[in-house]
């Protein structure tokens, strides 16, 4: 006697219904939880801040105060001191209704917490947040976002879009140019060929992809175009999901020159007429290079046809002004064979710092 069983004729639609109805409901749930628990760490941050501003609690009162919550609720792990602080710094930074109506109230506690540890202006936070919230931005990825600030560098590159493209077509392809792109996660110094460059773009290509920003799909790399007898090749190749639309991306290890803008924009032609197809909204090409003079990319944008944007990239994820404050390299291995003196003894640095005792005179 056959055990198998037969299955109504609709029972994959209906299995497939209901999948997708416990993942909305779990989701939901999910979100009204975190809704509530946001609200709750806002209440006991606005308690402690108006109490601190009416000079009735101190420090050790608010230690005393996360003591007893603890001993009240052992399993709930967001009641220690530090979280105390953490939920007065976050209602002093958001009013109440920012919990529902704004993205800052869909993220995870862990997200707003790097928020307040990174960030002091209001603008730049809710920035952040809206972000985050928008792509899905891990708490490792949002810390990473801020670090290498990704909201002054976005849509910044020089570009000769308004020139080329209509509004407000021109506003969405000019978001997809960051300057300078940071290209830290590679590990590379200044001086590596323009090969390099792009193999190390792709053995990294997930990081590669999110320094690009949200969006980016990867095509391809030195993509051929035969031309009537004549190779080419594009560089890398990227489609943008959201706005459909390829993105030609050029290297230059060196510094821009106006003929690259040239090559650049024949290439977007090419993939504008081989690859776009009419759903699609125009080409758009992206020069990255080591270094730019901005008049320069000024007068060569304003004579190439195709729509272009010139942005560099770094391998440093410190600003300039902050990089100039560090110790160099030679001053950093002068120091570490320097000696000191420590009880009376000459010590090499290096030896101390490394824990080992130093050697008997």
């Amino acid at each position: 006697m056959s055990t198998e069983l037969t299955l109504p004729s609709d029972y994959t639609a209906v299995l497939a219904d209901l999948k997708t109805a416990v993942r909305t409901t779990r989701h939901r749930a999910h979100r009204l939880v975190n809704t509530e628990l946001l609200a709750l760490y806002w209440r006991i941050g606005e308690t402690i801040r108006a109490r601190q501003d009416a000079g009735e609690w101190g420090a050790k009162i608010i230690d005393r105060l996360a003591a007893d919550l603890r001993a009240e609720f052992p399993d709930m792990t967001g009641l220690r001191r530090s979280s105390m602080y953490y939920m007065r710094a976050f209602a002093a930074a958001w009013p109440a209704d920012a919990i529902v109506q704004q993205p800052v109230g869909r993220l995870p506690w862990g997200h707003i917490t790097v928020l307040l540890d990174k960030l002091d202006d209001a603008p730049t936070r809710n920035w952040y947040a809206a972000a985050a919230d928008t792509h899905g931005w891990s708490r490792n990825v949002l810390a990473h976002q801020i670090m290498n600030r990704t909201h002054e560098r976005l849509g910044s590159a020089p570009s000769n879009f308004p020139a080329h493209l209509d509004s407000p077509d021109s506003e969405l392809a000019q978001q997809l140019a960051k300057d300078p792109y940071v290209f830290d996660f590679l590990g590379l110094s200044h001086g590596v060929a323009e090969r390099d460059l792009e193999q190390a773009l792709m053995d990294r290509l997930m990081e590669t992809l999110r320094e690009l920003g949200a969006g980016f799909a990867f095509v391809g790399r030195q993509v051929h175009f035969d031309v009537d007898g004549d190779d080419f090749y594009v560089d890398l190749l990227f489609f943008h999901v959201t706005q459909l639309r390829y993105v030609v991306v050029e290297l230059k290890i060196g510094k821009f020159k106006p003929d690259y803008a040239g090559q650049l924009g024949f290439y977007v032609a090419l993939v504008d007429d081989r690859l776009r197809l009419p759903q699609h909204r125009p080409t758009v090409g992206l020069l990255l290079c080591a270094d730019k003079n901005e008049s320069t990319v000024r007068y060569a944008l304003g004579s190439t046809a195709a729509p272009v944007a010139v942005a560099t990239y770094t391998y440093d994820s410190l600003p300039a002004s902050e990089r100039e404050a560090l110790p160099s390299e030679t001053q950093v291995m002068s120091a570490l064979t320097a000696s000191v003196h420590i009880a009376g003894r000459s010590v090499d640095v290096a030896q101390y710092l490394s824990n080992e005792p130093p050697a008997q005179q």
